[in-house]
């Protein structure tokens, strides 16, 4: 089982920002999350940084007055590690179950499975 610390919703909501606009401050931070519906005191919006800094999730380096945050991993490595431990927990580390429910009843474009064929290509090259 991973060993990497889970992500609050209200953490996931500032990664998201980070993600989606690259390194910012905490100010410009709060000022992204309020477009997003999302009116935290910039206080808390500190706090959820400082905790995702301590996680590991986030990296700060001081810019000029203010800290400027950027995420330390992309949404496809917390992913990778939350479907995991989903994996580890209910499927008995078996991955096999896990995407077959994600997979089934679900509508894909013509191109995602192509892309879904050339990783399955790339694993079986691997074996």
């Amino acid at each position: 089982m991973s060993s990497v610390p889970p992500v609050s919703d209200a953490e996931l909501d500032v990664l998201k920002v980070l993600w989606a606009h690259g390194p910012a401050t905490v100010r410009e931070v709060e000022a992204r999350l309020r477009r997003r519906r999302r009116r935290w005191a910039y206080t808390t919006v500190l706090t959820l940084l400082s905790r995702l800094r301590e996680k590991g999730y986030v990296r700060a380096e001081k810019g000029g007055a203010a800290h400027v945050f950027s995420p330390a991993v992309s949404r496809e490595q917390l992913l990778r590690n939350g479907l995991s431990d989903l994996a580890d927990r209910i499927c008995d580390g078996t991955a096999s179950a896990l995407v077959h429910a994600l997979v089934k009843g679900q509508r894909f474009t013509p191109d995602e499975i192509a892309h879904f064929r050339r990783l399955l290509d790339e694993l079986e090259k691997k074996e």
